[in-house]
């Protein structure tokens, strides 16, 4: 605790003073944390001070909270293109982010517990944003993106979360989540150059990298049909499963052939019963024997963006189906597909050509396509004709293919076995730890 609190004082975090009549000194505790090393060992006893941000006042010592950070497709977006551009690509951490946030409201804080004294009135008058307040992550990405900025960065049109910076002979690119910073570059120099100055502004922990995105025969059985109103009975520990299927969430990142069983699972959280417990443990079951399932991204120089759209509401046994289901599927892909167009032109991909979306449903692609069937679309709302629309401007190509051969499918239904690994095995999903036994590689990533 003494060195948590010598770091706040030389960080300046707060000034001693008279608590004025008119404001309140929220509280503050400790939370005390072991750090482990990668063999399991202790590595340090962490204590850090925590202010009680739930006891805040909106309006009166903070105000906005909101803060910006890089969603999972552009996460995936980022290093796709990545390996296929053999860019250099490093991974940071910044240490203690959030206290490096200046705080624009009049904050004041109790002093830390063990610091204290009975007959002492002062209280502390924070400068900077501690862990806890309600506006510490805004605070500190305002710090991180300004530097950037002054730095040379732009922020990108398509996420405020993704910064650019282009010479004439290199590009860097720099992607934000809280604290976490992935850089990527054609330059090894400049990332250097980029990682120095970051050092000097608010230190960092460099991190190992990995291109290949790791983490029974399959996970969940075709034929079964999950309710929310099972006869089973209903679990006596609902918070156990509803950590399981938060643990599971976080595995579908990289793990996609996770995604349409857990997302199935997740719908049941308050109220699951014994059989939405037994289907979870048969995707654990799963996991145990596919510990080295992920996406394996290749260098490539052909990029083409190619999208999937499906909808599967018909199967659905608690809602009623939707004659429009496949079309709207269709106007949520394009839209994802415009946004996506202008993500790879802020990392300066050029993209000229069509991007290709595959639909099983004949009736949703001739409704894209022919302008002509208006009794059948006259009930479904205008902003879904944003198909026809980017169509016709030659953003996307709808192309009808054999549901056999769709790969949404492996996101809104169970498969059977065979349907199962032939569309995994299409995504680019591979056992990375086979293919990484035998040999070792160098690469330029």
């Amino acid at each position: 605790m003494t060195d948590e609190i010598k770091a706040l004082e030389h960080n300046k975090t707060w000034d001693l003073a008279i608590l004025p009549p008119n404001k309140i000194a929220i509280g503050c505790k400790w939370v005390y944390r072991v750090k482990f090393k990668a063999d399991g060992s202790v590595e340090r006893y962490k204590a850090r001070l925590v202010a009680k941000g739930y006891t805040q006042q909106e309006g009166l010592d903070f105000f906005d909270t909101y803060s910006p950070v890089a969603k999972m497709t552009i996460d995936r977006v980022f290093l796709a293109i990545a390996a296929a551009k053999q860019w250099y690509l490093h991974q940071l951490d910044v240490n203690n982010a959030f206290l490096h946030g200046d705080l624009n409201e009049e904050v004041y804080m109790q002093l830390p517990p063990g610091f204290s004294t009975p007959n002492d009135p002062r209280v502390c008058k924070l400068k900077k944003s501690l862990y806890g307040l309600r506006q510490a992550s805004r605070q500190w990405y305002s710090k991180l993106s300004s530097s950037l900025l002054k730095f040379g960065f732009s922020q990108a049109k398509a996420d405020s979360s993704l910064f650019i910076r282009q010479t004439s002979t290199s590009f860097i690119a720099l992607l934000i989540y809280v604290d976490d910073v992935i850089i990527a570059s054609n330059d090894l120099k400049e990332i250097d150059v980029v990682k120095k100055f970051l050092h000097e502004s608010f230190t960092i922990k460099d991190l190992v990298v990995s291109l290949a995105l790791n983490q029974l025969g399959f996970p969940m059985e075709s034929s079964l049909k999950l309710t929310a109103n099972d006869s089973s009975s209903l679990l006596s520990d609902p918070a156990s499963y509803r950590r399981l299927i938060g643990r599971l969430l976080y595995l579908t990142i990289t793990r996609l052939d996770l995604a349409y069983a857990v997302q199935a699972l997740s719908q049941f959280m308050s109220n699951p019963h014994s059989i939405h417990l037994q289907v979870a443990e048969r995707v654990l079951q799963y996991i145990k024997v596919t510990p080295g399932q992920g996406l394996f991204l290749k260098a490539s120089s052909d990029l083409h963006l190619k999208a999937y759209s499906d909808s599967d509401w018909g199967g659905c046994i608690d809602t009623r189906s939707s004659a429009k289901a496949e079309y709207r599927a269709l106007a949520t892909t394009t839209c994802e597909l415009q946004w996506l167009v202008y993500l790879l032109a802020d990392l300066n991909v050029k993209h000229p050509q069509p991007a290709l979306l595959y639909t099983y449903s004949k009736p949703a692609s001739e409704i894209a396509s022919n302008p002509v069937h208006h009794e059948r679309t006259k009930h479904i709302q205008l902003d879904c004709h944003l198909v026809r629309e980017k169509l016709q401007e030659g953003l996307i190509k709808i192309i009808h293919i054999p549901s056999k051969h769709q790969l949404a499918d492996i996101l809104t239904k169970p498969l059977g076995c065979l349907n199962f690994h032939h569309l995994i095995s299409k995504m680019g999903m591979i056992n990375i730890h086979s293919h990484l036994e035998g040999g070792v590689g160098i690469s330029k990533i």
